[in-house]
């Protein structure tokens, strides 16, 4: 006991005498852990805010009757179900236990703002249904205006107002896709808010949305039930059982209110908090790089130190403890810190989205125990586990070292480094070869790219020799004396040089990463346009996500009747399972679709379809063992099975989809139709201009699309990448943050370490600017290093996420490196490197010579 004391006592007394040596190991475990907190803390409180407001507006729902037959294709968790007969609304009513019964019907319309741009549908989706008279069971409530009561009448929800700039009693248009005139009457709220997040809501009468939004009258998404006084929500559903009739369910308004907002919510948050916790996780890992860099100098300054300890009696359990014990006291204090930090990161993160146009609900933080319990355990680990290795390194220290003036790192030299590295190295290169090449594997791919991450790590001593000598190399001739020496002080600690660059390459190689995945991203959506669009005009609506309306079935045909076009095809979207697996179906005209799209080559025919006739991807064909010819079963949301003969095999599907069928077929089945891109072949001999000035006048009619040349249409495809990268981009800066922070700290305990030698500098003549270039000069050979690995690394391992991407699916990627961006990574890291060498030299070259001279300390 009294061992441990006197190993606090010596751990304390450290901390209070060299406060600064742990500034930047302090700082970095509170932007990490500031960062999980505030992810965690943002999550429970988007998620406690969502919570609360679909309860809140589906609180007079207790009970959902709706179709059981459901369609799930991959990437829609929901699912599409078929609408219900609104007969059934007066049986449910007679129901006992029943207090009230109202038909929803719902579909895509998306709302045309003042300036003529189209509101929302930027993932978010852009809904219209019928406005429900009962208040209770409507989930949007009337602020302003009065109800929908005549045709072409409609009440927004306010945010989409807002966000249109539209008011009450303006007039605008509602493509449903068919473009509908209307008329402003109301405003209302969702749950108290102005809405769900981005989510755009237009109310109609009841006569308008089975117009426009269904296939036809007496069909509704679902009808809404509320219970009379003394029937509970489970009563009530049981009672509803005995009288719907096969095919139909009921469920509890909890049930459903639950559905809905993991539809809208739930794999947004989901998606949200796992990208935030991904790159808490890397700044995490740069954070542990500089920790454990920090201690190993400090460990390496204190060698006589604990060497005398050993000489006076101190085990070396006592000493590896009081090293610990000062990692154990810098990470609670940091993390405390770091979650307070999180807490005001959440509340500046809450206040920020409603500024970039994401209006999450509103409601107070959610702080959870585990929000808090976890990052502080986080951060204490990271900081123990980062100083484990000096402190046992520091208490295998010999008592004769206290003898030594200095110590000698031979880790560049290290043969086992070496060899270990090397075999890391392989077997990261067998397996993304093997992931990528022989049995395509994003997994197997990914585990290849971790040992390359790891094989880097271990030979970075033996590296950064080799990499200085040759990156230092024009420091001789362009800087003199100054450079050399600078080239000469980072290579006299290879661990500590590659520990210091080590977290710059991370950031830097995640930053690249990215950067060529957009960049691949990119190029592959160029190259499908390329090679499968053969239009000369694409006519499409400015979405991702699925989240507009899209376009009117009616606008390819009116296209396709102007003189100055040759010809013009739309492509629509149905759903339907074959052979029991759920799948997207291409709704289009077969015969044009080869004229608009490059299929390759094709097996078959698309001529004489009718309406059992069905195209198949050749990927499709062979994984099912379909030819022309044969037939396959098709099982629709109303519950119908048709068995379609396989017309065409065709070899490209990136823009027309796996299965093709006729618009004729789907008609039968389909609840609102809408194409998603039409494209527009010129007739021969007409000029572009004049055959485009053509299609945008008749586009207008349709609810003025986008009318866009192939390049065009490609860019603006690629356009949701950019701001992928802008995110992904603000994210990382915490991460190079703290590795430059890191870098500045090692220079300062490194100038501190070399004060006898700095000062027998100053005594021979070096000037203060002399010195600070030295030092200067030193951070960014670090920084170059750093900054090199992480380009070849993260230039490695987009192409090994390309290339696996590409063997696990269908769709051929193209590989790009982007020469511009990347070079600009480099700059930035170059310049970080200098800026913090600067910083440093500022700060510590002020002492005068003769103290310098005299041994006293520069930190």
């Amino acid at each position: 006991m009294s061992g441990t004391r006197t190993s606090l006592r010596i751990s304390f007394s450290s901390l209070r005498a060299h406060k600064r040596r742990f500034a930047g190991t302090f700082t970095a475990v509170l932007l990490g852990v500031a960062f999980l907190t505030g992810t965690l803390v943002m999550g429970d409180t988007l998620r406690g805010s969502f919570d609360t407001l679909f309860g809140d507006a589906a609180g007079g729902t207790d009970a959902v009757v709706r179709s059981a037959n459901v369609v799930t294709v991959p990437g829609d968790t929901q699912g599409t179900r078929e609408p219900v007969d609104t007969a059934l609304i007066e049986r449910i009513g007679r129901t006992p236990g029943v207090a009230a019964v109202a038909p929803r019907i719902e579909g895509a319309g998306q709302l045309v703002g003042s300036d003529g741009k189209p509101v929302g549908g930027q993932g978010p989706p852009t809904l219209a249904g019928n406005w429900i008279d009962d208040a209770r069971l409507n989930p949007y409530q009337l602020a302003a205006g009065r109800l929908p009561l005549r045709a072409g009448e409609v009440v927004l929800n306010r945010g989409a107002a807002e966000a249109g700039k539209l008011s009450i009693g303006d007039t605008t248009v509602l493509r449903t896709p068919e473009p509908v005139r209307v008329t402003v009457v109301g405003l209302a709220t969702f749950g108290g808010e102005d809405g769900m997040g981005q989510v755009t809501y237009t109310g109609m009468t009841r006569a308008d949305a089975e117009k426009y939004l269904t296939a036809g009258p007496g069909r509704a998404a679902s009808i809404q039930v509320r219970a009379g006084p003394g029937t509970s929500q489970r009563e009530l559903v049981d009672s509803l059982r005995t009288v719907l009739p096969s095919g139909v369910e009921a469920i509890t308004g909890q049930r459903s209110a639950d559905e809905n907002r993991e539809m809208i919510s739930g794999q947004f948050l989901s998606l949200f908090t796992s990208l935030l916790l991904v790159f808490s996780g890397i700044v995490l890992l740069v954070a542990t790089f500089s920790i454990h860099n920090t201690f190993a100098i400090v460990v390496a300054q204190r060698t006589r130190e604990n060497a005398l300890l050993r000489a006076l009696g101190a085990t070396k359990r006592q000493v590896v403890g009081a090293t610990l014990a000062e990692a154990g006291v810098v990470a609670l204090v940091a993390s405390a810190a770091g979650l307070l930090g999180g807490i005001g990161i959440a509340a500046g993160m809450r206040a920020l989205f409603p500024v970039i146009g994401f209006p999450f609900p509103e409601g107070p933080l959610v702080i959870s125990a585990l929000s808090m319990l976890l990052p502080l355990a986080v951060g204490v680990v990271v900081c123990l586990g980062s100083a484990l290795l000096p402190a046992v390194r520091a208490g295998r220290t010999a008592p004769l070292a206290a003898l030594r003036e200095t110590a000698v790192d031979d880790s560049g030299a290290s043969r086992t480094r070496a060899l270990v590295g090397t075999a890391l190295g392989l077997a990261g290169t067998a397996a993304i070869v093997t992931g990528v090449f022989a049995a395509p594997s994003l997994v197997l791919a990914a585990a290849g790219a971790v040992l390359a991450l790891a094989a880097f790590v271990v030979l970075g001593p033996v590296a950064s020799s080799v990499a200085v000598r040759f990156l230092g190399g024009p420091l001789d001739r362009l800087r003199g004396v100054s450079g050399a020496l600078a080239k000469r002080n980072a290579l006299r600690s290879p661990r500590r040089t590659a520990a210091t660059a080590t977290a710059l390459m991370i950031g830097v190689a995640v930053v690249s990463l990215f950067t060529v995945f957009g960049a691949s991203l990119k190029a592959t959506m160029d190259q499908t346009v390329s090679r499968s669009f053969a239009g000369d005009l694409a006519v499409s609506v400015p979405a991702f996500g699925g989240g507009g309306s899209g376009l009117s079935p009616g606008l390819a045909p009116a296209l396709a009747e102007l003189p100055e076009v040759g010809s013009a095809v739309g492509l629509g979207r149905g759903v339907a399972e074959v052979d029991g697996d759920g799948r997207q179906l291409t709704v289009t005209d077969p015969p044009a679709l080869a004229e608009g799209f490059d299929l390759g080559s094709v097996d078959g025919s698309f001529d004489g379809f009718g309406n059992r006739g069905i195209a198949v991807s050749r990927a499709q064909a062979d994984d099912r063992n379909l030819r022309v010819g044969d037939t396959t079963r098709l099982t629709f949301t109303d519950g119908g099975k048709e068995t379609f003969t396989v017309r065409a095999v065709y070899e490209r599907s990136e823009l027309a989809g796996d299965y093709v069928i006729t618009r004729a077929a789907w008609a039968p089945h389909r609840t609102q139709d809408a194409d998603t891109l039409v494209s527009v072949t010129f007739a021969d001999g007409v000029p572009a201009a004049e055959a485009g000035a053509a299609v945008e006048k008749t586009a207008a009619a349709f609810g003025n699309p986008d009318v866009q040349t192939r390049e065009e249409y490609a860019r603006t495809s690629a356009g949701a990448i950019d701001m992928m990268l802008t995110l992904i981009y603000a994210l990382l800066a915490l991460a190079v943050l703290i590795a430059l922070l890191g870098i500045a700290n090692t220079l300062t305990l490194a100038v501190h370490e070399r004060t006898r030698e700095l000062g027998l500098l100053r005594a021979v003549g070096q000037t203060r600017a002399q010195l600070r270039a030295m030092v200067r000069w030193e951070s960014v050979l670090v920084a170059a290093f750093g900054t090199a690995g992480g380009l070849a690394l993260g230039g490695l391992l987009g192409w090994v996420v390309v290339e696996a991407s590409e063997g696990a699916g269908d769709t051929a990627f193209a590989f790009a490196l982007p020469p511009a961006q990347l070079a600009l990574v480099g700059v930035v890291g170059l310049t970080a490197g200098a800026i913090a060498g600067r910083k440093i030299t500022r700060r510590n070259t002020r002492q005068t010579t003769s103290q310098i001279a005299l041994g006293r300390r520069l930190v």
